[in-house]
């Protein structure tokens, strides 16, 4: 459950529902994670408070709901963390299940999932400034947003109703179960990793998606294993490198691929990016069919990071918050087997260290 925010929240007496209905009056453009967090709740749990008022909770298996999700046509689909949002607008098809895992690879929506963080769903119906609008959501079981598919004009709002109406949960209570969030366990002290083991390993890979067992296998988390490998392999730049990076590309005609996401979902947005700008505290890409908002104020290191392939070395710019979490990061369009577009290895070879 996320820690009370102080301030001038209705009074607590009321129910979340309740409270959350007098929030929204008094603030209309305010948003539902903003709303949790002001009201010392997690996301799941507001959005639970409102089953029977535009909410209605679902019921897996979450893989084979998002098996049904093509159905639905074009979405928007959103996936963020508390640094970032990741938004594409496409439909969902080429949909493959591994057991507890998933994979999305359509043209435009392209996801990582991991069905074990998805523990509830729900069909959220909402008024909005800009009229009504119909959402699914899944939260982990922390309360915290895996998910959420947007449908908009031009899907089929028809073929939603009936995926709601099949997944229907027998339970519509207004309360949600969370867990507390997980935190991960601290790192070793430096001086018990070996690093030459993990710089030979690093060195030795064939396939950037093996990166992950190699970090669990010698014990040492992602940003340690950057800032202990160094050399030719991983270097620490300016923490701005991310936006620097993406302001570069358009004039140097690279196509990017921009992964961001959380212990549930990976989305990746492939292409070239254009419209880039500052309002407040976010930097945002504001694209038609990708929109990107990235909180730089929570940026607290930026590492330019090579990679052994088959194909070649992987360069990607990563950037991490002050907890040593994963924001986002950053390729030059890349084909699975094929080698990295050597004007983005350039590019990224031109980033100020840090």
């Amino acid at each position: 459950m996320v820690s009370r925010v102080a301030g001038d929240e209705p009074c607590p007496t009321l129910g979340v529902g309740e409270r959350w209905r007098s929030l929204k009056a008094a603030e209309p453009g305010l948003r539902q994670r903003d709303g949790a967090e002001r009201l010392g709740v997690s996301e799941a749990e507001l959005v639970a408070a409102q089953i029977g008022d535009g909410v209605r909770r679902l019921s897996g298996p979450w893989s084979e709901l998002v098996r049904e999700l093509p159905a639905l046509g074009t979405v928007m689909a959103l996936t963020r963390n508390e640094s970032v949002v990741h938004e594409k607008v496409g439909r969902f098809g080429n949909i493959s299940i591994f057991q507890n895992m998933g994979l999305v690879f359509n043209e435009q929506i392209d996801l990582r999932l991991f069905f074990s963080h998805w523990y509830s769903g729900f069909e959220v119906y909402e008024e909005t400034r800009s009229g009504p609008r119909r959402s699914l959501q899944f939260y982990d079981a922390d309360g915290s947003a895996v998910h959420k598919v947007y449908l908009r004009d031009d899907s089929d709002g028809d073929a939603c109703e009936d995926l709601v109406a099949r997944r229907l949960h027998a339970d519509q209570s207004a309360e949600q179960e969370v867990l507390p969030r997980f935190e991960p366990p601290g790192e070793r002290p430096d001086a018990e990793v070996d690093r030459t083991a993990l710089r030979e390993r690093w060195q030795a890979l064939q396939d950037p998606h093996d990166f992950h067992a190699m970090l669990q296998e010698l014990r040492v988390s992602r940003i340690q294993a950057l800032r202990l490998a160094g050399g030719e392999v991983s270097c620490q730049v300016r923490a701005d490198s991310f936006q620097v990076a993406l302001e570069r590309a358009p004039a140097a005609r690279i196509p990017v691929m921009i992964f961001a996401g959380n212990p549930g979902v990976i989305q990746i947005h492939t292409g070239p990016v254009c419209r880039l700008k500052r309002i407040g505290p976010w930097y945002n890409v504001l694209d038609p069919g990708f929109n990107l908002h990235l909180r730089e104020d929570r940026i607290a290191s930026a590492w330019v990071v090579r990679k052994p392939s088959t194909a070649g070395v992987v360069t990607s710019v990563e950037i991490y918050d002050s907890a040593g979490q994963q924001i986002a990061w950053l390729f030059g369009e890349r084909k699975p087997g094929k080698a990295e577009l050597e004007d983005w290895r350039t590019l990224a070879g031109t980033l100020r260290h840090a």
